[in-house]
């Protein structure tokens, strides 16, 4: 039985359900007689005495799962992954192909050195003013 979920806003995941708020109140002295505590199934449910009557369990659903934007967050990086596992496998295969996947690699790999370095120069010009 689920009793409680906490839910924080988050921008990847979401929880819905019908959670109940409610519990079974067990009577100590009636627990100690062999009256409250027991459980049973009645009809489609599942039952439990309290030491003066039958409180239905409650069967509560729960749904957990990933936002739209992370469900197309996730699709795009599949995309992009299953697009370089192409080009790759037919790097291994074609010369032409090979030369331009290196030269492409070889430009982001200078693009993001160069980006670093001006990222650092602006970060020291702006601590020193």
């Amino acid at each position: 039985m689920i009793n409680s979920i906490i839910s924080k806003d988050s921008k990847w995941m979401y929880i819905s359900g019908n959670l109940t708020t409610s519990s079974v109140y067990m009577d100590y002295n009636k627990v100690q007689q062999g009256i409250a505590g027991q459980v049973r199934y009645n009809g489609s449910q599942f039952e439990v005495n309290d030491g003066n009557s039958w409180k239905t369990l409650y069967d509560n659903m729960v749904e957990v799962g990933l936002s739209p934007s992370a469900q197309e967050a996730l699709a795009w990086a599949e995309k992009k992954m299953a697009a370089e596992r192409q080009a790759e496998e037919l790097a291994r295969h074609n010369v032409t192909v090979k030369d331009a996947l290196d030269r492409y690699q070889q430009q982001i790999t200078d693009a993001e050195q160069q980006l670093k370095m001006v990222v650092a120069l602006v970060q020291d010009h702006t601590q020193s003013v």
